[in-house]
């Protein structure tokens, strides 16, 4: 999606000469807790915004086009050298997760050599998926990239990887379709809670102007803040822009984490170890948290 400006006041204390932030959005549900306070108009920033999936994020954040965004925990591994990452703030899940689902017409002890389709769309999910397929239940599948759709996803495939909104629609259309949810399986595999995304800034930026950045992370908290104060509003607009139940959309809310302490930053340093051993990472990164360095 092009970039746009999210409603709001600009700060009353950025010097009016002073370019916005580009900040970057996941268009999904799972972040709506973070931006609906901005997005309401009830925290001040002056940002331009990008909304598009995962991997359209990951590549304007390497491109030098976004300041601050969610980037999948993956890509943070695969270029931590020119970002820090923001304290407090992740997508995250303890177990069951509800979007990041593979669909299956076999068992996935039986995938191996199987087509198996992976969404365009994901960068950690697809990581995820070879940590569960092949380190958990054995098997080596043929992956292929494909577009987000289940239907033709699984008309030449017998597995298919579907994540965010993408995933909690097809859940709710194809019921009769068997799938795992791989939170759950990650958390049954290893004991640890997944981290799926972080948010991260620029080096240059949070070298340049820790003023600037400063002011998103405590736009961000009290953005959240906002948010979970008014929860039955937040599901409503969720429920407004997808469409799926709002039993659905509240139990969403529940699973997912938007936090970054010890144990999901152990999670994550276990999901890079098992990255690693698949030759998706040359190695496991520090964890550049800004603030703590």
């Amino acid at each position: 999606m092009p970039a746009g400006r999210l409603p709001g006041r600009k700060a009353a204390t950025a010097a009016p000469e002073a370019p916005p932030i580009r900040l970057g959005y996941i268009d999904y549900l799972n972040c709506l807790p973070v931006y609906f306070g901005i997005e309401q108009g009830a925290v001040e920033l002056d940002v331009t915004v990008q909304k598009g999936p995962p991997s359209a994020l990951n590549r304007a954040f390497r491109e030098g086009r976004l300041d601050v965004t969610p980037v999948s925990s993956i890509e943070y591994a695969r270029h931590a050298a020119d970002c820090v990452i923001i304290p407090g703030l992740s997508i995250s899940a303890d177990g069951r997760v509800a979007s990041i689902l593979l669909f299956h017409r076999r068992p996935l002890e039986e995938l191996d050599g199987r087509p198996v389709a992976l969404t365009a769309s994901s960068a950690t999910s697809v990581v995820l998926t070879r940590i569960i397929l092949e380190l958990r239940y054995g098997v080596r599948p043929a992956y292929r990239v494909a577009p987000p759709d289940l239907d033709a996803m699984l008309a030449e495939h017998d597995a298919a990887l579907l994540i965010g909104d993408d995933a909690l629609l097809a859940a709710q259309a194809y019921p009769e379709i068997p799938h795992v949810d791989l939170g759950a399986e990650w958390k049954a595999f290893t004991g640890h809670p997944m981290v799926y995304a972080l948010w991260v800034a620029r080096r240059e930026l949070a070298e340049a102007d820790p003023a600037a950045l400063r002011r998103v992370v405590r736009v961000f908290h009290a953005s959240q803040e906002y948010a979970w104060d008014r929860r039955p509003e937040m599901v409503a607009e969720a429920v407004a822009r997808r469409g799926l139940p709002p039993d659905v959309v509240d139990d969403y809310f529940d699973l997912i984490r938007h936090e970054f302490g010890p144990r999901y930053r152990r999670g994550l340093v276990a999901f890079y170890e098992y990255a690693r051993r698949l030759g998706e990472l040359d190695a496991v990164p520090p964890l550049r948290v800004w603030g703590e360095e």
